[in-house]
């Protein structure tokens, strides 16, 4: 979303290798943090590891309180959360109120309207999933949960699969090089070309289905 407004001189395989590097990092370094604090506070119960968004807002808050800092701690963890969830919804906003700009024709503040509010109804409905509509379950899933199910195990390898498929049959690889070389070597064009065709659709589906077959029961992961 962001990189669709950067400007032609910016070298794009060096940003996109920037993006690999210190993302891969920092998710390795909040695992190393993390998941042996959760493990050592559960008595070694492994069960605890795989708890979807309540591991982030019941079991990690119980990982806090149990430190000497641990409000504190808890305090900047949370702030950090919460930016992190503005600047994503920043961009995801951004995909839908651009569409919505080139396809109805609307004006900006008008898609930016409608947009916040259907965030914040189906934000509301995510924060009170553990709190007043505890009751709701959906395929024995509260509020948060399913919609956590939703949207990082169905709809982005959805939306990924529908990307391959953009860039493989309607965008053509050509036409990508071409927007890329502008600005750099593109020298992994061959390895992008070859994951975009064939190695991340077998595994979109691979995610997609062994997602769908969890919540169904069939398989446990």
């Amino acid at each position: 979303t962001y990189g669709s407004y950067i400007g032609k001189d910016v070298d794009l395989e060096k940003s996109t290798t920037q993006v690999e590097i210190f993302d891969t990092a920092i998710a390795m370094l909040a695992g190393l943090m993390i998941i042996p604090a959760v493990f050592a506070f559960s008595g070694g119960n492994p069960d605890n590891l795989q708890a979807g968004p309540s591991l982030m807002f019941i079991t990690l808050p119980k990982v806090f309180a149990s430190m000497g800092v641990g409000r504190l701690a808890g305090i900047l963890f949370f702030i950090l959360v919460l930016l992190a969830a503005v600047t994503s919804a920043i961009s995801l906003l951004e995909t839908s109120v651009s569409t919505f700009q080139d396809e109805l024709h609307w004006s900006r503040p008008k898609c930016c309207i409608l947009m916040a509010a259907v965030m914040l109804i189906i934000g509301t409905l995510s924060s009170m999933g553990y709190g007043v509509l505890s009751f709701i379950q959906i395929f024995g899933m509260a509020c948060l949960d399913f919609f956590d199910f939703l949207t990082n195990s169905v709809m982005m390898p959805l939306a990924a699969l529908a990307t391959c498929f953009l860039i493989v049959r309607t965008v053509g690889f050509e036409r990508i090089a071409r927007e890329i070389e502008q600005s750099s070597a593109f020298k992994r064009k061959k390895l992008y070309m070859f994951f975009l065709k064939y190695l991340a659709p077998i595994f979109l589906v691979i995610i997609l289905l062994s997602s769908i077959a969890n919540v169904l029961g069939i398989i446990s992961m």
